[in-house]
């Protein structure tokens, strides 16, 4: 049976864009009602989707962060081939990793990591994530139970390196955050089953940014912006960026 990948995408609105980066194991889909409706506001938004990403399992393990990190980087150039100077970044999980990156590598308009997380201290979530990301994936493809079982065991024993290499990126971006300027909105799920929590505490207290906020969403877990408070969030999150000064 032949699966519908997920693309990439661009919705354009006005002359303010913002770069939206979707989670591990995830694609556009993870942002895609955020996409909308920022540009119901006037919003030009761009998704890209990471290698390995938005395809069979067994792409993603041959993955590497710094092939992600250079797909988020031609992400930002795309957006300025279309004409757009200021780029705010909004990130779930280790998109929000990846935008913290990009906040102190580059100007950039504004940052809002989304139950990003901070301490690799979570391979059993992760590994669980990616088991039943993997599984689902097989369903799909209309494999049998057995041979489901064995393909994923198999991906599991040899997904080490990718984990190893994620939480380095992890711990490389955690000792940078306070090289961070940018105005910055920590997003945090309150019920976020992937992440340690502390996470967004420790993103908003070590920022040097000059206008920073957090907010926590009581009713949420980890994929916050597919979750019951979504709409609530959709609207914060335009509050902030209508809050920066745009030129």
């Amino acid at each position: 049976m032949k699966i519908k990948l997920p693309e990439p995408f661009t919705f354009k609105g006005g002359d303010r864009a913002v770069l939206l980066l979707h989670g591990f194991t995830g694609h556009t889909a993870d942002v895609r009602m955020l996409g909308r409706y920022l540009q119901s506001k006037g919003y030009t938004c761009h998704a890209p989707i990471y290698r390995g990403h938005g395809l069979p399992p067994e792409e993603l393990i041959k993955a590497h962060p710094d092939q992600w990190w250079e797909d988020v980087q031609a992400a930002v150039d795309h957006l300025k081939e279309l004409g757009h100077e200021e780029i705010a970044v909004a990130g779930l999980s280790l998109g929000g990793v990846l935008g913290l990156k990009l906040a102190y590598s580059q100007p950039i308009k504004a940052i809002i990591p989304m139950c990003a997380p901070m301490f690799f201290d979570n391979e059993v979530q992760l590994t669980k994530g990616f088991k039943a990301f993997s599984t689902e994936f097989k369903q799909l493809e209309k494999k049998d139970d057995q041979t489901i079982e064995e393909e994923v065991q198999e991906l599991i024993d040899h997904s080490s390196r990718m984990f190893k290499d994620l939480g380095s990126l992890i711990n490389e971006v955690k000792q940078k955050v306070d090289e961070i300027y940018a105005p910055t909105f920590v997003v945090q799920a309150r019920k976020d089953e992937m992440i340690n929590t502390d996470s967004a505490s420790y993103i908003y207290e070590n920022v040097e940014a000059d206008q920073k906020d957090i907010k926590w969403y009581e009713e949420s877990s980890h994929v916050i912006t597919l979750d019951k408070q979504k709409e609530q969030l959709h609207e914060d999150i335009y509050q902030f960026l209508e809050s920066l000064s745009w030129s």
